[in-house]
C-alpha cells in the first residue's frame, strides 16, 4: 500500500515537473515568437522608410525634369545661336527622366544609372548657365527669372531629399546586416538598399541658377 502511494506521489511529481517544463518551453517559444516578429516588423518599417524617402526624391526629380523644357524654350528666344547647348540640355534631361522612371532603390545598376544621368544633366545645366551670362536680355526676362528661381528651389529640395534618403538607407542596411537580424533578412529576402551618390565633390553641389 505504501509502495503504491509512493508510486502515485512520484508519478504526480513527474507530471507536475513535466507540466512546468512544458510551460517554460511554451513561454520561451512565445517570447521568441514575439522577438522574431519584432525583428521582422522593424525590417519592414526600415525598408518602407527608405522607400518613402526615395519616393520624395522622385517627386523632386520629376519636378526638375518638368521645369527644364520650359526653361530651354524660354531661352531659345534669346539664344538662337546656342542650339547645340540647348539641345544638349534637353538630351540630358530625357536621359535623366528615363533613368528616374527605371530606378529601383534595391538595384545598384539602376541607381548608378540614375546618379550618372543626374550628374550629366547637372553638367549640361551648368554649361547653359555659363552661356547665358553673354545674354543680358535673357537674364532680364521675367519668365526666365521665375523659372530659374523655381529650378534653384527644386535643386535644393533634391539635395535635402537625397540626404534624407541616404540616411534612411544607411540605417536600414546597418540593421539588416547585424546579427541575428541578418538571418531573418536573408530568409525573407530583405535585400540591401543602394545609396544615391554622385561621382565627385563638384557634382554634389546643387546647380546654381542665377539671373
Amino acid at each position: 500500500m505504501q509502495s503504491l502511494l509512493l508510486n502515485h506521489i512520484v508519478l504526480g511529481s513527474l507530471v507536475t515537473t513535466s507540466l512546468i517544463i512544458l510551460g517554460i518551453i511554451v513561454v520561451v517559444v512565445i517570447i521568441l515568437g514575439f522577438w522574431c516578429i519584432g525583428l521582422y516588423n522593424k525590417l519592414v518599417t526600415s525598408r518602407n522608410r527608405y522607400k518613402k524617402a526615395f519616393a520624395d526624391i522622385d517627386v523632386q526629380l520629376k519636378r526638375r525634369h518638368d521645369l527644364i523644357p520650359n526653361l530651354v524654350e524660354t531661352a531659345k528666344g534669346y539664344m538662337a545661336h546656342e542650339s547645340e547647348t540647348l539641345e544638349a540640355v534637353i538630351a540630358a534631361r530625357n536621359i535623366a527622366s528615363d533613368a528616374r522612371q527605371g530606378a529601383d532603390a534595391g538595384d545598384s545598376a539602376s541607381m548608378g544609372s540614375l546618379a550618372q544621368a543626374e550628374s550629366g544633366l547637372g553638367g549640361a545645366l551648368s554649361r547653359l548657365m555659363m552661356v547665358t551670362e553673354s545674354y543680358p536680355d535673357l537674364k532680364a526676362d521675367r519668365q526666365m527669372s521665375e523659372l530659374s528661381e523655381e529650378l534653384t528651389h527644386t535643386e535644393n529640395k533634391v539635395s535635402f531629399s537625397r540626404q534624407a534618403y541616404n540616411g534612411a538607407v544607411t540605417d536600414y542596411n546597418d540593421y539588416r546586416e547585424t546579427f541575428p537580424t541578418n538571418i531573418f533578412a536573408n530568409m525573407f529576402n530583405f535585400t540591401a538598399a543602394v545609396l544615391f551618390e554622385v561621382s565627385s565633390d563638384a557634382e554634389r553641389e546643387a546647380v546654381k541658377v542665377e539671373f
